[in-house]
């Protein structure tokens, strides 16, 4: 079977979760079948780099454009548009694409992520159309709405929500599957667009458990790390959050505490951040394992977005114990007290991660139980199986209908 793979991350090095998600299924898909990849190449992208794709891809294009920066607008402008403005076609993708789907005939064109929506629906019908998105957007626009206690912002995001209802209700009809991260996303898909009936999987994200492993570092004393790039709203705002409420009540009882927080910095508002010399930011870091190791406790005090965290599973794999939010470990099927500790406010959360930094059997027994549900039901290897297995069938069942 031939398959397009669209991407909007370049999937080398594998740096961020986008990177890491496009990276393993790629990999699953090529080990069972002819796989070309075109995708944007922007930021940390090494298209010079491509050997490691071409053990599963037979070919490798890039287009050298950041198309978040190209398509960025004003608030007026990205308000009045009908659709997401960041998912507006580039016409340099635009072009690629018509090339590759003019070229050759393809069983399955995949779009990973909405932005390259555009791209899979100028493929013929007679190839499986397949759009692989990471969280649910009108998910996340509907929390943005809730979060809010102004009229005149609950006004503007509910305006927003409504917008993307719509618009994600028209594009995934014209897909013949839509997988999502997680089933809180799935249900929104379900039930909450207008007129939706089409058919959606959860393909959950996953970790490389045997590249992610127990003892590639010894843990240092009173160390905490956030491994999230501060340049994704969710991330900064999980820090935001934890660096004024939450750190400062863990210093008061662990005053030699510190704080690594990875990823890249580049035009992040740090002034906004309650930052000290506690706290390292170490900037892009080349092998983010060694980071997470090092620690006593990874935290993950996330309060927005969809999906589900790899960087909760990374560090589940590598034996680093977890205090997480409710929202940051959402989609994982995990237990309070038995793979991670769990809080929502401050005082608690501080707690939680006080007992971990003093409790060694606690650690001990909380990364014995993670890693072994990582094991069992987040390895790359499986997810990947399942995806294979998904798209094999879509596009059998839409051949299938096209010779009817």
């Amino acid at each position: 079977m031939r398959v397009l793979f669209l991407s909007t991350w370049y999937p080398y090095p594998p740096d961020n979760g986008s990177k890491l998600r496009a990276y393993h299924l790629l990999r699953a898909l090529g080990q069972a079948h002819e796989v070309s990849l075109l995708s944007f190449a922007f930021a940390t992208a090494r298209p010079e780099d491509a050997a490691p794709l071409h053990q599963w891809c037979q070919q490798v294009d890039v287009v050298e454009i950041d198309p978040f920066a190209a398509n960025r607008a004003g608030a007026l402008a990205t308000f009045l548009s009908p659709r997401p403005v960041v998912s507006r076609p580039i016409a340099a993708m635009r072009q690629a694409a018509a090339r590759w789907l003019q070229a050759q005939p393809f069983d399955a064109v995949i779009a990973s992520t909405e932005m390259m929506a555009a791209y899979a629906l100028q493929g013929p019908s007679s190839a499986a159309r397949i759009l692989e998105e990471h969280n649910s957007l009108t998910r996340w626009m509907q929390e943005r709405y809730n979060d809010q206690t102004s009229a005149a912002q609950r006004l503007r995001c509910w305006a927003s929500w409504q917008k993307t209802r719509l618009y994600e209700a028209r594009l995934f009809r014209q897909f013949d599957l839509v997988t999502m991260v997680s089933a809180q996303d799935q249900a929104v898909c379900r039930a909450d667009l207008p007129g939706y009936r089409g058919r959606v999987e959860v393909v959950p994200n996953g970790v490389d458990c045997a590249h992610n492993r127990p003892g590639l570092a010894q843990a240092r004393p009173a160390t905490l790390v956030y491994n999230g790039s501060l340049t994704y709203s969710a991330n900064y705002d999980a820090m935001r959050w934890f660096l004024a409420e939450v750190y400062p009540r863990i210093r008061a009882e662990v005053p030699d505490v510190s704080l690594t927080i990875t990823g890249s910095t580049q035009g992040v508002d740090l002034a906004g951040l309650a930052l000290d010399g506690t706290v390292r930011l170490p900037g892009f870091v080349e092998d983010v394992r060694i980071a997470v190791a090092e620690a006593r406790v990874a935290v993950a005090p996330i309060r927005q977005g969809g999906g589900t965290r790899l960087k909760i599973l990374e560090a589940m794999a590598l034996g680093t114990p977890v205090a997480a939010t409710s929202k940051g470990a959402e989609g994982l099927d995990v237990r309070d007290g038995e793979h991670l500790l769990l809080a929502d406010d401050p005082e608690r959360f501080a707690g939680q991660t006080i007992q971990l930094l003093g409790d060694a059997d606690l650690r001990r027994r909380l990364a014995a139980n993670a890693r072994h549900l990582v094991e069992t039901r987040y390895d790359w290897q499986q997810i990947g199986q399942k995806f294979v297995a998904l798209v094999e069938e879509t596009a059998a069942h839409v051949k299938a209908g096209t010779n009817e």
